[in-house]
């Protein structure tokens, strides 16, 4: 492979055989290189293949403005959850999280933590993703000794769920967005009330409605605790549970599928939650 372009002393860009454009890294790489010289591959530590060349012009803009120490660990991690997930990731992860990890650790470093909103759906949902993201906060704590917060957890495991799904194209986008929007005119309608869309509840029913389409679209099913809550949520929330199943015929003419106890008391919280 030949230098294309010198990044810094680790980074330099390259091309394959396919012509894909290449970030190749490695301690000294681009070190008194020039362009059109052969790249030492005993030095090579990390090759990132390029989706486009506008993502990697930020993953070279972005991993030239970070710290090796955090890119190696970042490396660390994606090999961890390609092992764990056993699923093709996009490429793009390396891009998206090393730039959360770098911005993680600064805020962490100015004590200033954020809280994850969605952590809650984050563990139901996608707890093999959440329990990623808990080994990933030990790598940094191990690397760096950096404790990030739990919360951290749940913002890297959503970087894996949006890894690991398919590009959904704009049709199945436009089918997300369509969805969701019906779903928003159930609750409004039942309840001959207009949302509060500048509210967190608003925010986070949206998200959980995204989540919760995906899932519909792609196939996918949670469990069932099978702990008898559903009873007790039927009395405590009727109104809010009557239009959950509302919802739950509509995904059954729309998509041909039940939901699972589970879903229905989610939709019933969060129904419940945004409607107050």
């Amino acid at each position: 492979m030949k230098v294309e372009k010198i990044i810094n002393n680790n980074l330099v860009k390259s091309r394959n055989q396919q012509n894909q454009e290449l970030i190749i890294m490695g301690k000294g790489i681009g070190f008194k290189k020039e362009i059109g010289s052969d790249i030492d591959e005993a030095l090579i530590n990390q090759i990132y293949v390029s989706e486009d060349g506008r993502s990697s012009n930020q993953l070279a803009e972005i991993l030239a403005s970070v710290p090796l120490e955090i890119i190696q660990l970042t490396n660390e991690i994606v090999a961890f959850a390609r092992a764990s997930l056993g699923k093709r990731l996009s490429d793009n992860i390396y891009l998206t999280l090393t730039d959360h990890v770098s911005f993680a650790i600064e805020r962490y470093r100015d004590g200033i933590n954020l809280q994850n909103a969605l952590l809650w759906e984050i563990k139901r949902f996608y707890n093999h993703e959440y329990l990623i993201g808990k080994e990933a906060l030990a790598i940094i704590q191990q690397r760096l000794g950096v404790e990030l917060p739990e919360d951290e957890a749940g913002f890297i495991a959503l970087h894996f769920v949006n890894a690991t799904m398919d590009s959904p194209g704009i049709e199945k986008t436009a089918e997300l967005a369509k969805t969701v929007q019906n779903i928003l005119n159930i609750v409004k309608y039942h309840f001959n009330i207009e949302l509060n869309e500048y509210s967190l509840h608003y925010e986070r029913f949206v998200t959980h409605l995204k989540f919760f389409v995906q899932r519909i679209i792609s196939g996918t099913k949670i469990k069932d605790d099978d702990d008898g809550f559903m009873l007790a949520l039927k009395e405590r929330y009727a109104e809010e549970y009557k239009c959950a199943i509302k919802i739950e015929q509509f995904i059954l003419k729309e998509f041909g599928r039940t939901l699972t106890d589970n879903e229905v008391i989610y939709l019933t919280i969060h129904i419940r939650r945004v409607i107050n």
